[in-house]
């Protein structure tokens, strides 16, 4: 069995940060971020937690990036064009340079003011970032190594308040900011002769949008019009030469223009000396600007060849015209803004969760429409303008839309107060979460989305889910139901209840599907009902304590129930008057599951144990003491250190790997640990999270961080940083309504492994982490000698040997070389070449073949190779099964996967066909 298992996805949350407890609005660190197109405009790229998610429109998949930042991320930028490198800045000010593509951290560097805005320049030599009440702008680093990659290009100081917003000119040589001081500054990036910057003036509350027009519509607009001279029909007199956009949060957007008047334009177009064209070009030069030429184009009739910082010199900025967004409504504050210079669509988004899209400068309402009970806390257009893209991040909503069609591209979220629990499907193709909101949701494991969430029925916390066969699944709740959900109809058809009213903690399904068992916390017994009648037929008893954890063996009719009694009980439940056989821990137990093949049972209590007990003779296998494995974390209450803290670390979610070999372990911890069991010892350890915005991920907590009466609050949840939108109490001056809130502490829920053995899952504070081996590029040859070589399997091809080239690529173990022998191999020769295949290879040949016909067109061709392989050696995998029962289950749901797909597209032809003949019938009835 492999471990090199990587973090393929986090499902659960595509936009947001985790809730915190008990918190009323929304603070810095759980604002959200923005949301970035890459340049092609199919895959968004939205930060989750440290974390960023790229979401592939066109192929409607979700990946992770394999980087983490130190906290909540606050702001990314991706350089434009080429997409090759992404800047990630938390909520403390550090960054991290990406490159983008192989997802490697390039350098990690620290702002030492608040980054609320950052943005690439168009031609993305440049990157602006707000530092406190300034603007800095870098450099862009190059995509290789270096010593000290961040060039401070200069520091752009006017504005008396802290930079919420900036935009650059379509040719990055002007730079526009606004801040909290309700203003805006213009600056040119480069030195200008003659240039001193502009502050615009006029909004009564914050900016948080500025927008500059694209250079070539409003020079386009001039000269198609007004014949490049005069003003163009607006209160200004003067020659346009760039317009821009203010937009505050009281829903007041100002158009703003600057010109130059005809005796200044004279001025500019008198021949200069030579003394005064070599002063300017030196001044270019040494600040960095265009050099000589842009300057000698001044004298050219044709005003495009010079750059918006040379156009503007004694222009002079004024304001055409206001518009308001909330005129309607006094509660409703415009929050974020997005502009497509290249189609002037401005895109706005309001705390009522209300969107509207404008055309500039008309102002023309072209769509307005409400997605949300939240504020939309960021907006963003993709290049092409198609699709806008809104995050929500009090509800953790991401949604894509498609203006002209008016309709969804893409549409998720997440539990409302975190996940709690999941199960596979047998399949593996869906996974089931449940959550503390009460919901179910369906996510597809392949493309890690949401694809339904079940009508709400339960009242409480959800507390466990199974399936008891592929399109029925179970929940328990607090609310002292279990019901059963059909995933074709996806609504609630079974509903049970206990005779006494109780909370379920734990559930269990029988093989068949038919019997479902649920323990409880208080009394202190397991519920038995059928599934066919829904009554409830059995209630057993005996445990001293709540029932914690119910597991049904894989072949007979046993229960084994965890308690917090410290005992495990092993009924049997088709035998009325057996006894029940009883496993004493000595402490109490959280979690049991049973080995695959049935003959093993686990235990895990709080102190750490893991117990291994032989089902026949109830005799005591071995024991793994992790509590040394789980140890570490400091959440900020404690009082202890990490190390003298070690009791509240254990286990309370245990799996076992589809060949028994494995156990996968998580708990009141930041780990998820897999043991080897025979030999006793630790084989690998995951930390799921290093994200310092939550609770429990430091082993050492800072000393400056801790006063007399305990921690002290954070730099990012200062005064400073407070929601604009909080209730102001009469009379008050501070906007602290005396709410107060928690970290979301870094915890371990549930794990369980895919019936296919590719991956494994675990449920956190974050979401659903998908750990997975789909990924794996590590060359692991088996039985290699000096003839195998890459070279001899294409000689063996050439030669017509598919069997010997077939074998020589197996032993090489590269996936590549595989699918190409494989895919050279005539239709005709497949029988012959499965026959040569010996039993050592066969899991792997299945695994090869799962992968391959994943995204391959060949389908038919694929078949035949399962269809042989499963005539030739049916039998023998049959009587082996535990053996190739990973590999059966991979090729399985990849199978049904492409059936699914398969069949959706036969039903459309068919309706087509069926219509078209509809439709031929009446016309040949009309002509006769």
């Amino acid at each position: 069995m492999k471990f090199n298992y990587k973090l393929h996805r986090l499902c659960g949350a595509s936009y947001g940060t985790p809730a915190a407890t008990g918190s009323n609005s929304l603070t810095s660190s759980s604002k959200g971020s923005n949301l970035v197109f890459t340049s092609d405009g199919n895959t968004v790229l939205s930060p989750v937690g440290n974390r960023v998610q790229v979401l592939d429109l066109l192929h409607h998949s979700c990946r992770t990036l394999p980087i983490e930042a130190r906290s909540n991320i606050r702001r990314i930028a991706l350089s434009p064009i080429d997409d090759r490198l992404l800047i990630v800045v938390d909520v403390n000010s550090y960054a991290m340079l990406v490159n983008y593509h192989r997802g490697v951290i390039l350098h990690r560097f620290k702002f030492k003011r608040p980054v609320r805005e950052m943005k690439f320049s168009p031609d993305g030599s440049k990157f602006a970032v707000s530092y406190g009440k300034f603007v800095q702008v870098w450099l862009t680093p190059a995509v290789r190594r270096e010593f000290a990659p961040m060039v401070l290009h200069r520091k752009y100081t006017g504005l008396v308040g802290d930079v919420t917003t900036l935009d650059w000119s379509s040719d990055s040589s002007i730079l526009l900011a606004g801040g909290k001081d309700c203003q805006a500054r213009v600056w040119t990036v480069d030195t200008v002769k003659d240039y001193e910057p502009w502050t615009l003036i006029g909004h009564k509350k914050p900016l948080i949008g500025v927008h500059f027009e694209d250079q070539g519509k409003t020079l386009a607009e001039r000269n198609q019009f007004f014949g490049g001279s005069g003003n163009t029909g607006s209160s200004l007199t003067g020659k346009l030469v760039a317009r821009c956009y203010t937009v505050s949060l009281d829903g007041v957007i100002c158009t703003r223009e600057c010109r130059q008047q005809d005796d200044e334009q004279a001025q500019s177009d008198e021949p200069k000396s030579g003394l005064e064209v070599l002063g300017n070009d030196a001044i270019d030069f040494f600040s960095g600007g265009g050099g000589p030429d842009a300057l000698t184009t001044t004298t050219r009739s044709d005003a495009r060849h010079v750059d918006q910082a040379h156009a503007i010199v004694k222009g002079r900025w004024g304001t055409v015209s206001r518009h308001y967004f909330s005129a309607n409504s006094s509660n409703q504050n415009a929050v974020s803004t997005s502009y497509s210079s290249a189609h002037s669509l401005l895109v706005v988004g309001f705390s009522t969760g209300l969107f509207g899209l404008y055309e500039l400068p008309s102002m023309s309402n072209i769509h307005t429409l409400s997605l949300s009970h939240s504020s939309i806390g960021t907006v963003s257009i993709n290049p092409s303008a198609e699709w806008l893209a809104f995050g929500c991040p009090k509800t953790q909503q991401l949604l894509i839309w498609e203006w002209r069609s008016e309709q969804y591209i893409l549409k998720q979220s997440g539990h409302a107060y975190g996940m709690r629990c999941l199960a596979y499907s047998p399949d593996g193709i869906v996974v089931a979460t449940g959550g503390e909101d009460g919901t179910i949701k369906l996510w597809n494991s392949q493309s890690g989305f949401c694809y339904v969430t079940l009508p709400k029925s339960h009242t409480a916390a959800v507390t466990a889910v199974e399936f008891a066969n592929p399109t029925v699944v179970l929940s328990a709740s607090l609310d002292g139901t279990v019901r059963a959900h059909d995933l074709h109809r996806y609504r609630n058809f079974k509903t049970f209840t206990s005779d006494i009213p109780c909370q379920f903690l734990s559930m269990a399904v029988d093989k068949s599907g038919e019997v479902v068992c649920a323990g409880s916390s208080e009394p202190f017994r397991i519920c038995v009902w059928s599934m066919q009648t829904g009554r409830l037929t059995d209630v057993l008893s005996g445990h001293m304590g709540p029932v914690a954890g119910l597991a049904f063996h894989p072949v007979r009719g046993s229960l084994a129930s965890a308690s917090w009694d410290g005992t495990v009980k092993v009924s049997d439940l088709y035998k009325s008057d057996s006894t029940p056989e009883t496993f004493e821990n000595g402490a109490d137990v959280v979690c049991v599951a049973f080995r695959p093949d049935g003959n093993q049972v686990c235990s895990g209590t709080i102190r750490g144990l893991l117990r291994f007990w032989n089902v026949d003779d109830g005799s005591l296998i071995c024991e793994i003491d992790g509590q040394k494995d789980i140890k570490g974390g400091r959440k900020m209450n404690d009082r202890t250190t990490s190390d003298n803290n070690a009791s509240s670390r254990y286990f309370t979610s245990i799996a076992y790997s589809a060949d028994g070999t494995c156990l996968l372990a998580g708990g009141n911890s930041k780990y998820v640990c897999i043991y080897e069991i025979s030999q006793q010892i630790l084989l690998k350890k995951f930390q799921v999270s290093f994200n310092r915005s939550l609770d429990g991920v430091l082993d050492e907590l800072h000393s400056k961080n801790l006063g007399d009466g305990g921690p002290l609050d954070d730099e990012h949840d200062s005064a400073d940083e407070s929601n604009e939108l909080s209730p102001h109490l009469p009379g008050a001056k501070r906007t602290d309504d005396g709410s107060r809130k928690s970290r979301v502490e870094v915890l371990t829920m549930q794990v369980a492994f895919s019936p296919t053995g590719r991956e494994w899952s675990t449920v956190s504070g974050e979401g659903l982490h998908v750990y997975s081996l789909d990924d794996d590029m590590i060359f692991d040859p088996l039985a290699l000698t000096e003839a195998v070589t890459p070279s001899a399997v294409q000689e063996n091809i050439r030669k017509g040997k598919y069997g010997m080239a077939l074998l020589m690529s197996l032993h090489l173990n590269e996936f590549a070389l595989v699918k190409s022998v494989v895919e050279d191999t005539p239709y005709e020769s497949i029988a012959t070449v499965v026959r040569s295949v010996g039993q050592a290879h066969l899991s792997q040949l299945i695994q090869f073949l799962s992968k391959c016909m994943e995204d391959s067109p060949h389908v038919e061709y694929y078949l035949q190779w399962c269809l042989e392989l499963l005539q030739t050696h049916g039998l023998f995998m049959e009587k082996n099964r535990g053996k190739y029962l990973r590999a059966f289950r991979a090729l399985f749901r990849v199978v049904q996967t492409r059936y699914v797909d398969l069949k959706s597209i036969c039903d459309d032809n068919k309706y087509s066909l069926d219509f078209l003949n509809s439709q031929a019938n009446l016309l040949l009835g009309g002509q006769e």
